[in-house]
């Protein structure tokens, strides 16, 4: 399995992505290319004083930059992340993962591979950490405006991966609103609801934002606007409440006894939210696997979501989402959801006669 490492497009260099890519492939086995100035990665490389035959490099001339636009990312066809993103076109990497701009990612994705049969737009699916284990959240940037039949593939899609990469069995879905009642939520969400009734899919109803931390949902369904707020939210107030442990645990002699007895607990829990063990969110509905790590991922970071793109390839993610959009969108159409509904788009023209055929 050989995974491509956009090296140069996060907000901390080169560095992080060299030493993650020689992480990922001392403990998982895996084949990690390199994409960027070849120059760079080398003296990295040699500082290092790692050896791995099955580390490579790609030579890429430009980079793509946090402050370029998805349009002028394009104009850029010798960037590490338009070689890297090419290299699974042709077939030359299973996977790509970068730490470069999201919208910049998305376009180049989209350019070069295209959208899965059936769907309009892709999502971010990412994890955040709950009660008993982690769940999906999914859109998480990629769609800020979303039409029903969007949300319903978003909650097709998270499903599978929870499913196929998580390993939770008939994964539960729920709705992100402002309450748990069917007659509360936006004019999105009231019209979503029954369309996600008749997928077929475990969906246990609306789930408000105190719901995606209990655990009891496996993936939680919103568009991208109010999914990146969640996402954001939620990373300020994990660092938040450590600072406030941090600072409190100093005040005064009973506090610093008590702060290192609590020292076990404390260091658990930050594992549990801690991004850098989650290390990259899969972009879903594009035909092929995309993993998108944050701009300032660090070597840890960056050695997870290498592990995140290798599990997506050897469960078939993209083929496994594929054959699900098209069985639940054809469950939805058995249960009476128009074709035009189910997909956002009219439906196909009936085939012309043939001459002499009445």
């Amino acid at each position: 399995m050989r995974i491509v490492l956009d090296a140069m497009g996060g907000d901390l260099g080169p560095r992080p992505c060299v030493e993650g890519a020689l992480a990922a492939c001392r403990r998982f086995n895996i084949e990690v290319v390199l994409a960027g100035k070849e120059r760079h990665l080398r003296r990295l490389l040699s500082a290092s004083r790692a050896r791995d035959s099955r580390l490579s490099i790609v030579h890429a001339d430009d980079v793509v930059r946090m402050k370029d636009s998805p349009r002028d990312s394009l104009r850029k066809k010798k960037s590490s992340l338009a070689i890297a993103v090419d290299m699974v076109r042709t077939g030359d990497a299973s996977a790509v993962v970068s730490p470069a701009n999201t919208g910049a990612f998305l376009a180049h994705a989209l350019m070069a591979w295209r959208m899965l049969p059936g769907i309009k737009k892709p999502a971010i699916a990412t994890l955040l950490p709950t009660m008993q284990d982690r769940v999906v959240i999914v859109d998480s940037g990629a769609v800020v405006d979303c039409k029903p039949h969007q949300l319903v593939n978003f909650a097709i899609m998270g499903a599978t991966y929870a499913r196929e990469v998580l390993g939770r069995v008939n994964p539960r879905v729920g709705l992100l609103s402002i309450g748990e009642e069917e007659t509360k939520g936006n004019e999105l969400v009231l019209e979503t609801n029954p369309l996600l009734r008749k997928t077929g899919l475990n969906f246990l109803g609306n789930a408000e934002g105190r719901d995606i931390f209990t655990g009891d949902f496996d993936v939680v369904v919103c568009d991208g606007f109010v999914g990146n707020v969640v996402l954001k939210t939620s990373e300020g107030l994990a660092r938040t409440i450590t600072e406030m442990i941090k600072r409190e645990a100093k005040r005064s002699a009973p506090t610093m006894i008590g702060g290192a007895l609590m020292y076990p607990a404390i260091k658990a829990l930050k594992h549990r939210v801690d991004y850098d063990e989650i290390g990259g969110a899969p972009l879903l509905g594009v035909n092929g696997i995309a993993i998108i790590s944050h701009g300032s991922s660090n070597s840890k970071a960056i050695m997870n979501a290498l592990r995140v793109a290798a599990e997506s390839v050897t469960r078939n993610l993209v083929r496994r989402v594929r054959e699900d959009l098209e069985k639940y969108h054809s469950q939805m159409e058995k249960r009476g959801v128009s074709h035009e509904v189910v997909t956002g788009e009219a439906p196909p023209p009936p085939a012309p006669k043939a001459d002499g055929v009445l």
